[in-house]
C-alpha cells in the first residue's frame, strides 16, 4: 500500500513537469466565460464584464513577452502580424481571423483598443493624428499644441544625433575595461 502511493505522487509530479502541445479543450479551459449580446466574454479577476457599445475597428498590439522560448507557430504568428522585433507595436483590423491569431498569442502580447474621442479623423487629418499609448487616436490642429509636439521632436533628434553621447556597445567595452582595470 506504501509503494502505491509512493508510485502515485511520483506519476502526478512528472504530469505537471510535462508540457502538452497538443489541441486545446476549450470548453474545459474557458468555461467561466459568460455569453451577453452572442459574445463570450472571459472576465479577469475582479470580475467586471463591460457594457455593450460599439465594438472598435483596429487594435493597437504590442509585444511584451520574449520570444526566446517559444515554438515555432507563435514565433510565425508574430512575424505575420509585424511584432518579432523587440519594442514593436502592430495596428491590426478587428476581424475574425485577426482575432482568432490574437487569441492563440495573447500571452505574448498586449491589445489595446483604439478609440477616437473627438470622432474618427479624415484623409486631411492624417497630418494631424497622434495615437497615444492608452488607445487614443487624438486630432491635433491647433497650433500650440502643434509647435510642442515639433520642439519635442527636434529635441529627440538632436540627442539621437549628439557626437558626445556614447552608444550601447561603447558603454559596454569601457564599463568592461573599467571592471578589468580598476586602478
Amino acid at each position: 500500500m506504501f509503494k502505491l502511493i509512493i508510485n502515485t505522487a511520483i506519476t502526478n509530479s512528472r504530469k505537471d513537469i510535462a508540457r502538452n502541445y497538443g489541441k486545446h479543450n476549450k470548453k474545459f479551459l474557458y468555461k467561466d466565460g459568460v455569453k451577453l449580446h452572442n459574445i463570450m466574454y472571459y472576465p479577469s479577476e475582479n470580475g467586471n464584464i463591460p457594457e455593450h457599445q460599439e465594438p472598435t475597428k483596429l487594435f493597437m498590439v504590442r509585444r511584451v513577452k520574449q520570444v526566446k522560448g517559444c515554438p515555432y507557430w507563435e514565433k510565425r504568428l508574430l512575424r505575420d502580424i509585424g511584432l518579432f522585433e523587440s519594442n514593436a507595436v502592430s495596428i491590426v483590423k478587428n476581424i475574425p481571423e485577426n482575432n482568432a491569431r490574437l487569441w492563440k498569442i495573447k500571452h505574448l502580447v498586449e491589445i489595446v483598443p483604439i478609440s477616437y474621442p473627438h470622432g474618427e479623423p479624415s484623409e486631411a487629418d492624417i497630418n494631424h493624428t497622434i495615437l497615444k499609448d492608452n488607445g487614443e487616436c487624438v486630432v491635433i490642429k491647433e497650433l500650440e499644441q502643434r509647435n510642442v509636439l515639433d520642439c519635442r521632436f527636434d529635441a529627440s533628434v538632436e540627442s539621437a544625433n549628439n557626437e558626445k553621447k556614447m552608444d550601447g556597445e561603447t558603454l559596454r567595452k569601457n564599463l568592461r575595461l573599467k571592471w578589468l582595470n580598476p586602478w
